[in-house]
């Protein structure tokens, strides 16, 4: 043992935190991968960038996949989280405020000073420093030389593939997990990567299009300039349109009813994909206090509100008011959109009242502040100017804010100090509209054997979502929590197979006052119940 002062809890083997040989030699394989990216930013002149991008993005992948077999394939197949609390990375020490600086430096730059990273910095007009290094990548897909996006995606998507490798080796000893992971690696690859790329050079008058990425986190789906691009391009525009449409109102309500909201948030986004891979290191950081639940309720939908007044506000300012030009005229879109939010709101309080119990307040604070704004953004918009401002800076003040600063720059940036899944709780618009789906209208639910539970706290410790799901699993509580992802970890991390992910009847979904270890219930008479 070395002289060193240990933090280990293990009195097994107190050195269980050290890596072995291999794994230092695949750290080096990595950096080395790293170090080739640094020295492009510095505007290293390589002599043929392919070669050095291959070997870039190949020292990466291999670095990690021998990082990781060593890490797993050496131990039996189980539980994996040994020493998360004592690694500096993983528990808020210096190394994990390293890594939160220079990702959030990275979002900062990549958003709002992509010259720095050498986008059309040439003399003649053409890339340099990193994203130069990804031209012949993106040439070879596309034919047009690299932006900061396509390097973007590109280490995105990357991220995604090698610790989603990582990731499968660390819970092989759960189907549902490698299911899920090689799923979010497909839709990443090919749905956000490839397929964009591939549309390009089919027809390059359309306008970049995620299929997988949903209004409202698609906030550029319905920009003016978005729309009149799929309508100029026939009937593959109109159809790619119609698609966005249908995925708001038709896809995702029926999947989310059927599997809850980690169809989405946990199998097909991106934004969940990076989490779940690149940023399961960092799971166990979300906060548990009742204090940060609050918060995450009140700002998530303050978010969302913010969403559907901008994108109203969006198309509001290119429809005219002559139905004689276009039948969807700014009275009409108007009404629309106020008399569906007024159904929404009506037909939920008059069905699942009971279900919303003291949210019901909060509910209908949301829904009349929605249409207030909504009644101003009518009586007092124009063409130029939406709430009085100028609607050009209006319309990017979402991007900016929320699209950028919050997802990019927080989100992620903010994963070794936040946790993994910090937009997705507090400023996903997308994850708040489908919670709501899921808490009133699924059949999802995590159900809870609380005989069983030992109270090891192993499933709270792993929830991203910052879910205390042992406070569930003692009583016996089924979770029905509109934030919970369903991404199965707490019931792969329980050593006694207390939770279960199950799709049901919606009766008795939501069972808060059945106590099964108490006496106030009859066991039998609920049994008999179910």
């Amino acid at each position: 043992m070395s002289n060193k002062i240990n933090h280990s809890m293990s009195l097994a083997k107190p050195d269980a935190l050290d890596i072995t040989t291999k794994q230092k030699v695949a750290l080096a394989i990595g950096i080395t991968g790293l170090f080739i990216l640094t020295l492009a930013l510095l505007n290293t002149n390589f002599p043929n960038k392919a070669l050095f991008l291959t070997l870039s993005l190949g020292f990466i992948i291999i670095g990690t996949v021998i990082y990781s077999r060593e890490a797993y394939l050496t131990k039996l197949e189980g539980i994996k989280n040994d020493g998360q609390w004592f690694k500096s990375i993983s528990s808020r020490g210096v190394w994990g405020w390293i890594l939160g600086l220079v990702l959030t430096s990275f979002y900062i730059v990549l958003y709002f000073y992509p010259k720095y990273l050498g986008l059309r910095q040439g003399v003649d007009g053409g890339n340099t420093g990193l994203i130069s290094l990804f031209d012949p990548l993106s040439q070879l897909l596309s034919g047009r030389n690299a932006s900061q996006w396509f390097v973007y995606g590109t280490l995105y998507t990357l991220a995604i593939l090698a610790f989603g490798y990582k990731f499968i080796l660390k819970y092989r000893h759960n189907r549902y997990q490698q299911i899920r992971t090689v799923s979010v690696m497909f839709f990443q690859l090919g749905f956000a990567f490839l397929i964009p790329e591939f549309m390009y050079v089919m027809n390059n008058d359309l306008p970049y299009y995620d299929l997988k990425s949903i209004w409202p986190l698609n906030y550029y789906l319905f920009d003016e300039w978005s729309v009149n691009a799929f309508l100029s391009n026939g009937n593959i525009g109109l159809a790619l349109l119609v698609f966005g449409i249908l995925s708001i109102f038709v896809i995702t309500p029926i999947l989310t009813y059927k599997f809850g909201k980690r169809f989405y948030c946990s199998w097909v986004c991106g934004c969940g994909g990076l989490a779940e891979t690149a940023g399961d290191s960092f799971r166990h950081l979300s906060s548990k206090k009742i204090s940060a639940w609050k918060l995450e309720r009140w700002l998530v939908h303050s978010v969302l509100v913010f969403s559907v007044v901008m994108t109203t506000a969006m198309v509001y300012t290119y429809l005219g008011y002559d139905k004689n030009d276009f039948w969807l005229t700014r009275d009409v879109f108007i009404s629309f959109i106020i008399g569906f939010l007024t159904l929404v709101f009506v037909s939920v309080m008059y069905f699942k009242r009971q279900e919303l119990g003291k949210d019901a307040r909060a509910g209908a604070i949301g829904f009349f502040i929605t249409i207030v704004l909504l009644l101003i953004l009518h009586f007092t918009g124009t063409t130029e100017h939406v709430f009085y401002i100028k609607s050009g800076a209006l319309r990017s003040a979402y991007g900016i804010y929320i699209g950028s600063i919050f997802s990019g720059v927080i989100g992620t940036g903010f994963y070794p100090i936040l946790g993994n899944r910090a937009w997705c709780r507090f400023g996903c618009p997308m994850a708040a509209i489908l919670g709501f789906q899921q808490r009133l209208f699924s059949k999802f639910r995590i159900t809870t054997n609380g005989g069983q539970c030992i109270s090891c706290g192993n499933c709270s410790n792993s929830c991203e979502m910052g879910i205390d799901v042992r406070h569930y699993a003692q009583k016996g509580e089924n979770i029905v929590r509109s934030s919970c992802v369903g991404c199965g970890i707490c019931s792969a991390v329980c050593p006694r197979g207390v939770l279960k992910l199950e799709n049901d009847s919606m009766k008795g979904r939501i069972n808060p006052t059945e106590i099964l270890l108490g006496n106030d219930v009859n066991l039998m008479d609920l049994v008999n119940q179910k």
